[in-house]
C-alpha cells in the first residue's frame, strides 16, 4: 500500500489562534503515524502563478489513515481552533507512488 500525502495552503488572519491549532494538530497527527515534511518553510515558484502564502505537507502510510485523521475526535477538535484564523484553507490527501521492488 503507498504512503499518502497530505498537501495544505493557507493563508492566516489571526496568528493568534492559528498558534492554538499549530499546538493541537500535531499529536492528532501523529496518533494516525504521520509524519511532517512541510510546515510552512520558504517556498520557491519555480513555473506557474502558483504562490500559496503557507503549505504544510505530511505523509501518512495510507489514504486511509490520512482520511481517518481527519475525521477523528482529536482532529475535529484542532479544526475547531483554527475556525477564524484563515481566509484561506485548502486541503488534499493523494496516493503516493509504490515503492520499486
Amino acid at each position: 500500500m503507498p504512503a499518502a500525502y497530505l498537501i495544505v495552503q493557507s493563508q492566516i488572519t489571526d496568528a493568534a489562534r492559528f498558534q492554538a491549532y499549530m499546538a493541537a494538530a500535531p499529536a492528532a497527527a501523529k496518533a494516525f503515524d504521520a509524519e511532517y515534511l512541510v510546515r510552512g518553510g520558504r517556498l520557491a515558484v519555480l513555473e506557474g502563478q502558483w504562490n500559496p502564502p503557507r503549505l504544510t505537507v505530511l505523509r501518512f502510510p495510507s489514504l486511509e489513515a490520512a482520511q481517518a485523521m481527519y475525521h477523528s475526535p482529536e482532529y475535529t477538535a484542532a479544526r475547531a481552533l483554527r475556525a477564524g484564523a484563515t481566509a484561506v484553507f485548502d486541503m488534499v490527501v493523494v496516493e503516493g507512488v509504490e515503492a520499486a521492488p
